[in-house]
C-alpha cells in the first residue's frame, strides 16, 4: 500500500473513504470531525445523540455520504477515553479502521492525523503510528491461500503546509518499522518444511545483500572445533543441518563497541525424545520467532542508518526425535566449557542460546539482548499480552522498557533471584537444563545467565506474544513480529546517547 502526506481541505479530498475520529463520551464533534459533520448536515452529531456512535476503542462507524462529500463513505473511528489516549492507541485505531475499510472494497483511503489535535501527539509521531498500524493491521500471509479481500492501494494522510515535511518523515519511518515486522511475520508464518535452518540462513544472506550488512554462517563442521556441543546436541536428532547465522551492521565505524541481538531459531520443536503432546504441536513452527525478529530488526536498523554497531546472532536448528537424538540424562559441553546435564530435551532453546551467548561474549559484544519463545511458564505467568524481561543490568533493562513503551510492545520485568539457581544445580554436571515446574521462566533465564559472563544482558521471553489467535488493532491472527520495533527503537536510543551500556 502506498502511503503519502497530502495538503488539502478534508471536505474536498477525493477518496473511497475518509477517516475521522471521536473520543468516548464526546457530546459534540470538534476539529476535522466537526467539519465533516457539517458537510453531512449533522449526521455524525445525530448518531452521537442516538447512541450509535460512542467513540469506544475498536469502534468504526460507517456513514455513506450520498454525494455530499467527494469521498464515498466516512468512517468515524473511536479513540476511547481521552485520559487513556496515547500513541499506541493511534496504531490500534489505524489497524481497526484499515481492516474495516478493506472489507468495504475501499482502494483509496484518506485519514486525518489522529491525536495531533486535542490528543497532543506530534504530527510526525501520529503519521508514523498510523503508517505502522495500517500496514500491520492489513498484513496477510497469502503465499498458500488466495486473499479474501482486495488490498487498499493508497492511503493519504491529510496535513497542513506546516506539517507536511514532518508527516512525510513519520510515514517513511513507519514504513520501515512495519515492513521489517512483516518480514518477521512472514518467516514465522511459513510452515516448518519450508522454513528450515538452511532457509533462515538464505534469508539472512538476502537481507545482508539488500542492506549491505556483514553476513556469515557457521555449519556443524565449524561448530565442532568451536566447542558448540549444546547447539549440536539439539540438532543431532534431525536431518536438517544446524546453522549459526550472524548479521552485522556497522553504523559507527569509528567505534569498536558493538551490541549483540540474539534470537532463538528452532524451526520446529517436537520436544525431541521428551516429545510434546500432538495437540497444538503444529504451532511449534513459531519457535524460531526470536531469530526472525533479530534478523528483521537489523534490516530496520540499516534502513534507519543509525550511528551504532549491532551484530545479530541466530542459532538455527530443528528439534526432532530419532536414533541419533539427544536423550534425557545425556551431558553436553557448551562453548564456554560448562557441562550441562539434560533433564528434558524439550528445554532445547536455552541450549542453543547457551552456545550463541558464549560466542557473543567471545566476540566482545555488549550489551546483549536475546529474544526467545523460551518457556510455556512465561505464557502461564503473563498471558499473551506481555513478554517477560529478565536482566542483570537495570540501566539496560530500563532502556529496553523505554523502547518497548514507544512501540506499544508490552514488557513486564521479572526477578532473577539468586536462591532460584539451586533448581538448576546438577549432581553430575556444572548445571542441568531445567529445574522443577515452579518459576520455570525464571530458572530458564538463570540458565542463560550462566553463559554471559559479566556482560550487560537482557533476556526477553516472547513465548506468549510471538503469535496471536485473534485480531485486534494492528495485531492479526498468526505471527505478530513482536520485538522487531522494540529492538530498532532500542538501537535508536543507544545511538542517541552516544554509547552503549
Amino acid at each position: 500500500m502506498e502511503i503519502k502526506a497530502v495538503i488539502g481541505d478534508i471536505t474536498q479530498i477525493e477518496a473511497d473513504a475518509l477517516v475521522v475520529n471521536l473520543f468516548e463520551e464526546t457530546k459534540q464533534p470538534d476539529g476535522a470531525t466537526a467539519a465533516v459533520d457539517k458537510a453531512l448536515d449533522g449526521a455524525v452529531s445525530q448518531l452521537i445523540n442516538q447512541g450509535e456512535v460512542k467513540g469506544k476503542p475498536g469502534e468504526v462507524t460507517i456513514i455513506h455520504t450520498l454525494g455530499k462529500l467527494p469521498a464515498r463513505i466516512v468512517a468515524v473511528a473511536g479513540l476511547g477515553k481521552r485520559e487513556d489516549f496515547n500513541l499506541d492507541k493511534v496504531r490500534r485505531v489505524a489497524g481497526d479502521f484499515s481492516r474495516s475499510l478493506r472489507k468495504l472494497n475501499c482502494h483509496k483511503v484518506a485519514t486525518i492525523l489522529h491525536g495531533a489535535g486535542t490528543g497532543s501527539i506530534e504530527p510526525q509521531d501520529s503519521a508514523k503510528a498510523i503508517t505502522e498500524g495500517s500496514l500491520l493491521g492489513l498484513y496477510n500471509f497469502t503465499r498458500y491461500k488466495k486473499p479474501e479481500y482486495k488490498e487498499i492501494a493508497q492511503m493519504l494522510i491529510i496535513a497542513d503546509s506546516t506539517q507536511h515535511s514532518a508527516v512525510s518523515h513519520g510515514i517513511e519511518n513507519g514504513k520501515i518499522m512495519a515492513e521489517a515486522t512483516a518480514t518477521a511475520r512472514d518467516m514465522v508464518n511459513e510452515p516448518a518444511n519450508q522454513m528450515t535452518p538452511t532457509r533462515m540462513a538464505e534469508i539472512a544472506k538476502e537481507i545482508a545483500t539488500k542492506y549491505n550488512l556483514e553476513f556469515k554462517v557457521f555449519d556443524s563442521r565449524d561448530m565442532k572445533p568451536m566447542g558448540m556441543g549444546a547447539l549440536l546436541g539439539v540438532a543431532s536428532g534431525s536431518s536438517q543441518p544446524p546453522k549459526l547465522i550472524t548479521l552485522g551492521y556497522k553504523g559507527n565505524p569509528d567505534s569498536q563497541d558493538t551490541a549483540g541481538f540474539l534470537g532463538k531459531g528452532v524451526t520446529f520443536d517436537s520436544g525431541g525424545i521428551s516429545i510434546k503432546p500432538s495437540n497444538g504441536m503444529g504451532e511449534m513452527k513459531d519457535d524460531m520467532a526470536g531469530g526472525a525478529t533479530v534478523m528483521a530488526a537489523l534490516a530496520a536498523i540499516a534502513q534507519l542508518k543509525l550511528k551504532i554497531n549491532v551484530t545479530a546472532i541466530i542459532p538455527a536448528v530443528e528439534n526432532l526425535p530419532s536414533g541419533n537424538a539427544l536423550k534425557p540424562g545425556d551431558i553436553l559441553t557448551a562453548m564456554n566449557g560448562k557441562t550441562i546435564e539434560i533433564i528434558s530435551t524439550d528445554a532445547e532453546g536455552r541450549l542453543i542460546l547457551a552456545d550463541a551467548l558464549s560466542y557473543a561474549v567471545k566476540q566482545k559484544l555488549s550489551p546483549l539482548v536475546d529474544l526467545a519463545t523460551l518457556t510455556g511458564a512465561c505464557r502461564v505467568a503473563l498471558g499473551t499480552g506481555y513478554s517477560g524481561l529478565f536482566s542483570n543490568n537495570q540501566q539496560l533493562a530500563n532502556e529496553v522498557i523505554k523502547a518497548a513503551d514507544k512501540t506499544g510492545e508490552k514488557l513486564w520485568q521479572m526477578p532473577l533471584p539468586e536462591e532460584y539457581k539451586e533448581q538448576n544445580k546438577s549432581v553430575i554436571a556444572d548445571i542441568k537444563n531445567t529445574g522443577n515446574r515452579y518459576g520455570g521462566a525464571i530458572t530458564a533465564a538463570l540458565f542463560l545467565a550462566e553463559f554471559i559472563a559479566d556482560t550487560p544482558w537482557v533476556h526477553i521471553d516472547i513465548a506468549g506474544t510471538a503469535s496471536s489467535d485473534k485480531e485486534s488493532g494492528y495485531i492479526v491472527k498468526g505471527a505478530t513480529g513482536t520485538g522487531v520495533r522494540t529492538l530498532a527503537e532500542l538501537a535508536l536510543l543507544l545511538a542517541k546517547q552516544g554509547g552503549l551500556v
